[in-house]
């Protein structure tokens, strides 16, 4: 018999992988799983054209989009442009950015660009708009409760809505807003993540859902790139896995060359959780970007979210071009979100495969935990 989520979300395998790349989303569909495309970074007519590919090449298998609005954000209610929000970056920060380029041999550009205000949400409704014409089965939010107009519309399209904790106490919250489906998400996560393992976080948020009379599914996530993993995770009560940095290093991904290669040759000790791109503690690969903005007397304090990601993304993407083209310090200064699993991500390979590796490990590992007990 079929896990109910998979009969629920018409799938074979209850593995959820979420990117920004739509290769990967389709691949993954394709393979018996569930892709999920970031799309906060698109505009809505670039969503629209990323769906409409994914459609075609999924042929009515199920998969979602992913939205980011922030509970919490500078000029959240203010109805700023993005001309107003960037005011807000202080020259100091702008310099102490040129500096440390010229540091790491790198020349500063005639006039500092700064980059669009994707994570401060004001484009969410729209994009939720393109999503929604779409046959997506889900819609997920993450950076605290959907918005009301995200679950109504949710509700009335009967897509369900997912959101993303770090703690159970947060799994409460979205309860009572009127989620679909949790995705209990550990510090071991790449990109945005709490400060709770995923071995604790997840018995906390099924015993916190149990405790308020509630059965919605719960997805465990953090640290997970291995089918091992993922059966340890259902083995504890989740109905599947919600998985991320995986897919990074899969052939259809679009991470930067130079980053793939940092990831390969890391070890789950050279991630970090930091402010320096987003303003608010993401996991990502250290470097000596994420150096410069820790908090401690070396390093440089952040601004709020969204606007350090408007001063970091256009500095970050520039020093990725750099890097692919051997620039020794854009090398050293090269990031991006990935969590602690990224230890166990040796190899360059196809997303299918990963898909197909991570039925067959779990599998292996449910006939272990059978043969484990007493005749």
């Amino acid at each position: 018999m079929k896990p109910a989520i998979c009969e629920q979300f018409g799938i074979d395998f209850p593995l959820f992988a979420f990117s920004h790349c739509r290769d990967v989303v389709a691949a993954v569909t394709n393979a018996g799983g569930f892709g999920v495309l970031g799309a906060t970074a698109y505009t809505p007519e670039q969503l629209d054209q990323e769906l409409s590919w994914i459609d075609e090449q999924v042929g009515g298998k199920p998969y979602g989009a992913d939205i980011i609005v922030p509970a919490k954000f500078e000029g959240k209610g203010e109805n700023l442009s993005r001309g107003q929000l960037s005011d807000r970056i202080p020259a100091e920060y702008r310099e102490f950015v040129a500096r440390l380029l010229a540091e790491h041999g790198i020349e500063p550009e005639a006039k500092q660009r700064l980059g669009g205000s994707s994570l401060s949400g004001d484009t969410g409704r729209e994009l939720l708009d393109v999503a929604m014409s779409h046959p997506i089965k889900l819609i997920a939010n993450a950076l605290g409760v959907p918005p009301d107009y995200m679950i109504d519309a949710g509700r009335e399209r009967g897509v369900p809505v997912a959101a993303l904790v770090g703690a159970r106490e947060h799994a409460l919250k979205q309860v009572q807003a009127g989620v679909d489906l949790i995705v209990a998400q550990g510090t071991e996560a790449g990109g945005h993540c709490g400060e709770v393992s995923t071995l604790v976080l997840v018995p906390e948020v099924l015993e916190t859902l149990e405790q308020a009379g509630s059965d919605i599914p719960v997805l465990a996530a953090g640290g997970i790139v291995t089918g091992r993993q993922m059966a340890a995770a259902v083995a504890m009560g989740a109905a599947g896995a919600w998985t991320g940095s995986v897919w990074l290093t899969t052939e259809e991904a679009e991470t930067a060359p130079h980053t793939v290669q940092k990831m390969l040759e890391a070890t789950s000790r050279d991630t970090v959780r930091s402010t320096g791109r987003t303003g608010k503690p993401a996991r990502q690969l250290k470097s000596e970007w994420t150096d410069a903005w820790q908090p401690n007397p070396a390093g440089h304090q952040t601004l709020p979210l969204p606007l350090q990601n408007m001063l970091a993304e256009p500095v970050i993407r520039r020093i990725d071009v750099l890097a692919a083209q051997g620039h020794p310090g854009a090398q050293a200064l090269a990031t991006y979100f990935v969590g602690q699993g990224v230890g166990l991500m040796n190899k360059v390979k196809p997303a299918r495969e990963v898909v197909r590796e991570f039925i067959e490990d779990y599998l292996a590992a449910t006939e272990r935990l059978s043969n484990s007990l007493p005749d």
